[in-house]
C-alpha cells in the first residue's frame, strides 16, 4: 500500500539514493587514488577530510532516501538542497577539477552524460516531490 502511494518513480529514486548513501558511507574504505574520494564544492577530498565528509553526506542521503520512501514532508527541502548542491558541485568540478592528461572527446562525452543524469535525477526528484507535496506526511 505504501508503494502505491509513493509510486514507481519515487520508489526507484529512494532506492537509488539509498545506494548512493551506502557508497558515501563507505568512502573511507576505498583505496586512495586520483579518481576516488568525495567531491565537495568541486574539490576531490582525501585523507581524514574524505573519511569524515563522505560518511556525513552518506547520512544525509540515507535520511533523504528514507524521507522519500516514507513520503515525509522533510524530504522536499532536502530535495531542493541536494539538487542545488549537485548543480553547484558539477559546475565547480568542471571549472576547478583536474583534467586527465590526453583526455579526448570520450572524457567530455562521459562528463556530459554524467551531468545530465545527475541533474536530471536530483532536480527531477525535487519536482516530483513538489508536485506530490499534498501527499507528503
Amino acid at each position: 500500500m505504501a508503494q502505491s502511494k509513493r509510486g514507481a518513480v519515487l520508489t526507484t529514486v529512494a532506492v537509488l539514493f539509498g545506494l548512493l548513501a551506502l557508497s558515501n558511507l563507505l568512502k573511507p574504505f576505498q583505496l586512495a587514488g586520483d579518481q576516488t574520494g568525495f567531491v565537495l564544492l568541486g574539490h576531490r577530498l582525501r585523507g581524514i577530510t574524505n573519511a569524515v565528509v563522505g560518511p556525513l553526506f552518506g547520512i544525509y542521503l540515507a535520511v533523504y532516501a528514507v524521507g522519500i520512501w516514507r513520503m515525509k514532508r522533510y524530504a522536499l527541502p532536502m530535495a531542493y538542497a541536494y539538487a542545488a548542491y549537485v548543480i553547484l558541485n558539477l559546475v565547480l568540478f568542471t571549472l576547478l577539477g583536474p583534467k586527465p592528461a590526453g583526455a579526448g572527446p570520450g572524457y567530455a562525452l562521459f562528463g556530459l552524460v554524467y551531468a545530465v543524469v545527475a541533474i536530471g535525477v536530483s532536480l527531477g526528484t525535487a519536482l516530483v516531490l513538489r508536485q506530490r507535496q499534498a501527499e507528503l506526511d
